[in-house]
């Protein structure tokens, strides 16, 4: 939706494709138009996601930069630290979908 004018565009899931896993309510893209069409979309550098499903950390494994898989609330799968938690908002690179550090 256009925040200005409020008119709202319907965007293809073939012009859309793998942004759809930084895409969220509220969230904010620029769309550029040729002729009225939308022809990409521009992503934030980063985003700020929820992560839903994550293992715990095996205690005592303490070897530096261990990561483990976390479920984001749009399903897209990271590798993650082993100290975040289910429920945690954490920052995401758009340009190759890593781990930034926590929001």
């Amino acid at each position: 939706m256009d925040p200005e004018t409020f008119e709202t565009v319907e965007l293809s899931a073939q012009l859309i494709g793998e942004s759809k896993f930084y895409l969220t309510a509220n969230g904010k893209v620029d769309v550029l138009f040729v002729d009225e069409k939308p022809l990409t979309v521009e992503l934030p550098s980063s985003v700020n996601l929820k992560v839903t499903e994550s293992s715990d950390g095996i205690k005592g494994d303490t070897a530096s930069n261990v990561q483990k898989p976390a479920t984001l609330e749009t399903g897209l799968v990271v590798n993650v630290p082993l100290f975040i938690k289910e429920g945690e908002i954490i920052r995401i690179s758009t340009a190759d979908g890593t781990y930034m550090g926590r929001a």
